[in-house]
């Protein structure tokens, strides 16, 4: 038995654009008694920051109340704390505004409420709010809710700030305040929750870095709401990915497996071609076949693999090609694997390579997989605007190019250009951002086209899977690529397992 697990036996994670909730939202509100929604909302909330406490009786519990219906919900699951004893103070924003009913509902069950500028008893002025924070066990964020732009208001940015010194648990109602819920992108302050209770669906902001990085751990609660079959993103776990592995059966033959081929490595670079081909050798492919001036390389680690110095055209027969890690400047080589008839992987300086035209011109699937510098290229923008937009980043390049493309990244995203949901890999670690990862990953998902898998698909379980093993392979310490590729199989019978 395996002694280690990672992800859950569920069902696709799905996100939601803004507008989608809110109709949805609306719809549900049409049919229950009016507030019965809030009510649902507090309800999930206050269980979630109950079992974050732990003790809720004598906890020092501070809401940062904003005027929107967040804020509704935090007011509401204050007075579900307060009655089960805990002090529960509200820090109102904006006093003439905040949600009426939640906050005669926190006073009836023994809260109290304060203006952002001033706290009684706790020193008076904005310092002594400051400093009601600073002692709280937990902060609850209901300062802006999803349609939020652009960072916090200047008011708030110091009840953020306190937020963040303190050693309070911070709880963020539906997202944290400050991020765009539809992008994930961060113009500005925004509130570092360490748990986000979202109701009725998740957000894309919620799965997208860099908000990610703010939101922490995410609970999703039912409110009932009727979404549509189509999300904004989605998120495949383990199930998902089982489904999708390919599995050899008893008349299986290492041809009609798949045969990928690899062109990648140069006498400058032979250790791409290496860890390329390692990531196709666990990637479902019956074969792989090595065409590039790095064979000696190859065979030497490799010895399986099919190894060809005749160039691409003259390798033998292969259901898929993964073209451009560590290539140099051999333009001669991309462009006859581009105009072959079967899917293509094109990674690394594949991508400088590739004409935009060719790509598009290709009947046969191809997938791109930048990272966020090779994406800026590709769209002549600056790094950080694709690291701070990647959603955007990952449809533009898609469009524009007429492929599927990974944007690999502290959030890897796969978008179709045919559109459609995005797909955003849920598994990773830190640890991955090492020289080589990439060109592992290249070959992995390489080896899943040659087997027959879309190249969404594709792109999708071997990031799921190249993350998984990257966790595996690190457990918490620093990692080679080459041990990420031999983590692989570990990873891939975790995901069975399940």
């Amino acid at each position: 038995m395996l002694g280690r697990s990672y992800g859950k036996l569920d069902r696709m994670r799905s996100a939601y654009s803004v507008e989608t909730v809110r109709t949805a939202e609306r719809q549900l509100m049409a049919r229950l008694p009016e507030g019965a929604l809030m009510q649902r909302a507090a309800a999930g909330l206050a269980a979630a920051c109950a079992d974050l406490l732990g003790r809720v009786y004598g906890s020092r519990v501070v809401l940062l109340v904003g005027s929107g219906d967040n804020g509704g919900d935090a007011l509401y699951a204050g007075a579900r704390l307060a009655r089960r004893g805990a002090g529960v103070t509200a820090v109102l924003l904006a006093p003439e505004r905040a949600h009426a009913g939640g906050l005669a509902a926190l006073r009836r069950a023994g809260g109290r409420a304060v203006s952002a500028g001033g706290a009684e008893g706790a020193g008076g002025g904005a310092a002594g709010v400051e400093e009601l924070i600073e002692r709280a066990d937990l902060v609850v964020d209901g300062i802006v809710g999803i349609g939020g732009k652009g960072g916090l208001r200047p008011d708030a940015v110091p009840l953020a700030a306190a937020a963040e010194r303190s050693r309070a648990a911070v709880v963020a109602v539906d997202l944290p305040s400050g991020v765009d819920a539809g992008t994930g992108e961060v113009r500005g302050v925004a509130v570092r929750a360490d748990l986000t209770v979202t109701f009725g669906a998740h957000k894309p902001g919620l799965l997208i870095d860099p908000a990610r990085e703010y939101a922490g751990s995410v609970r999703l609660v039912d409110i009932g709401l009727e979404l549509p079959v189509e999300p904004e993103l989605e998120a495949l776990q383990h199930a998902d990915v089982a489904r999708l592995l390919p599995v050899p059966r008893a008349e299986s033959d290492k041809y009609r497996r798949g045969v990928v081929g690899i062109a990648a490595g140069s006498a400058r670079y032979p250790g791409a071609a290496v860890l390329a081909v390692a990531g196709a050798l666990r990637g479902g492919a019956g074969a792989v076949r090595y065409v590039g001036p790095a064979g000696d390389a190859v065979i030497t680690r490799f010895p399986e693999t099919l190894v060809s110095d005749q160039g691409p055209k003259h390798a033998g027969r292969v259901q898929a090609w993964v073209v451009g890690p560590g290539a140099g400047d051999d333009a001669a080589t991309v462009g006859e694997v581009l105009a072959a008839d079967v899917p293509v992987l094109v990674d690394a300086d594949g991508l400088r390579l590739a004409e935009a035209g060719v790509v598009r011109a290709r009947r046969a699937p191809t997938l791109m997989t930048p990272h966020a510098g090779e994406a800026a290229a590709l769209l002549g923008v600056d790094r950080a605007e694709v690291e701070g937009g990647r959603l955007a980043a990952v449809r533009e390049l898609a469009g524009r190019y007429g492929a599927t493309v990974l944007l690999k990244g502290s959030t890897t995203l796969i978008a179709d250009s045919g559109g459609g949901a995005v797909r955003v890999n849920p598994t990773g670690t830190a640890w991955l951002a090492t020289a080589g990862s990439g060109d592992v990953l290249s070959g992995l998902a390489g080896s899943l086209l040659a087997a027959g898998l879309s190249t969404v698909d594709a792109g999708s379980v071997g990031a799921y899977v190249h993350g998984l093993a990257g966790r595996l392979a690190a457990d918490g310490a620093p990692v080679g690529a080459h041990d990420v590729a031999e983590a692989v199989p570990e990873a891939w019978r975790n995901v069975l397992a399940e």
